[in-house]
């Protein structure tokens, strides 16, 4: 295990994209989008996501300068087409023309087409936290998860988050696959040689497995909740709920036809929309009741959880985005710390593109 500081892998990320046709501004955001995974732990969708981009950057699946196209349909409502551009800038983008109209109108809504990988849903939602606004984010995803009773990839892992302001406490953040487990888990486990949970993934004859390789082998995630006495009918609606908003009313490619991640693995012919679809949105707390009440009542209800009775008491109550928050800070002060299969990976990236490693 390496441990890298936060600001020199920002640094190093930024110079790729530069170096991949990106404008300097554009890969500054793209960069910090990468480490703030990578700093709350979210670490499959951190610099270990960097080279998959550069491989699409290089098969002309990502547009490296992208003119993004705006169309205000209605006051609240917005389209992006993305023309071909990363997540990483389009998602961003997205949620400041959301504050803008929520500046004006209470809310705002910006569904996204013609796009590719999001990154941390989480990112995008807390800038409206800037604001004491809600934030709201979603992504479909390229299709690995099986329907509830299925037996075929339909759907994307399809996450969610919504980030919601408080005062004095950590804010509220949900960030959640809707699948079983994040694709990404299974990528670090079969990194350091681990199983995975039963429940996570099925084979592609639809045998339960602990195989970190599972998908590679042609299997598929299971929906949250993994069987139907665990509800998976539940995730099966989140997810297909997620891929509706962000591919079939937005204009993108939805269920099976969602662009796969990896570069070596075409688009399918007869596409329905363009590219990977989002959907994004905030909305202003004051609307409902005053601000300051809003966020000390926000405290008193995350008190209120937190000092209810654990079932270990090594193992407190905790509120969602509050691991990650406090994973930040301590990363910020010791490092990232990156598996030898990261490490890897960035060295052979910095030969590739003829720059030194930051490692």
């Amino acid at each position: 295990m390496t441990t890298i500081n936060a600001t020199a892998l920002q640094h190093w990320i930024s110079e790729v994209f530069i170096q991949c046709g990106f404008t300097a501004e554009n890969a500054k955001i793209s960069a910090q989008v990468l480490v703030e995974a990578d700093l709350r732990g979210i670490d499959s969708h951190g610099v270990a996501r960097l080279s998959g981009y550069v491989r699409l950057i290089q098969k002309n699946r990502i547009n490296p300068n992208p003119n993004f196209t705006v169309s205000h349909r209605k006051k609240t409502m917005i389209h992006l087409d993305a023309d071909s551009g990363i997540g990483l800038l389009s998602a961003p983008y997205a949620m400041k023309l959301a504050i803008e109209a929520t500046h004006d109108f209470g809310s705002g809504w910006v569904g996204i087409s013609n796009s590719n990988h999001f990154g941390i849903a989480s990112y995008h939602s807390m800038l409206a936290l800037e604001h004491d606004y809600i934030g709201f984010s979603m992504t479909n995803a390229s299709p690995l998860v099986t329907p509830a009773n299925g037996k075929q990839r339909m759907l994307g892992t399809n996450p969610m988050c919504v980030a919601i302001p408080t005062n004095q406490e950590t804010p509220f953040v949900l960030d959640m696959a809707t699948a079983a487990a994040a694709n990404g888990k299974l990528e670090i486990a079969e990194r350091e040689n681990k199983s995975i949970p039963n429940g996570w993934a099925i084979t592609k004859e639809g045998e339960n497995t602990t195989d970190a390789r599972a998908l590679k082998n042609g299997g598929m995630l299971l929906p949250l909740g993994s069987h139907k006495d665990g509800g998976f009918h539940k995730g099966y609606g989140l997810g297909a709920w997620v891929d509706i908003f962000s591919g079939v009313i937005t204009g993108a490619n939805f269920g099976p036809w969602v662009p796969p991640f990896v570069s070596f693995l075409d688009p399918l012919p007869n596409l329905p929309g363009n590219g990977i679809g989002h959907f994004l949105g905030c909305w202003d707390i004051d609307g409902f009741q005053d601000k300051e009440t809003s966020k000390n009542k926000m405290d008193l209800w995350i008190q209120t959880l937190k000092n209810s009775i654990p079932l270990d008491q090594n193992h407190p109550v905790l509120i969602p985005g509050e691991i990650e928050h406090y994973l930040k800070q301590k990363r910020i002060e010791e490092g990232i710390p990156l598996v030898d299969a990261v490490c890897l990976d960035i060295e052979q990236l910095s030969k590739q593109l003829n720059m030194p490693s930051p490692l």
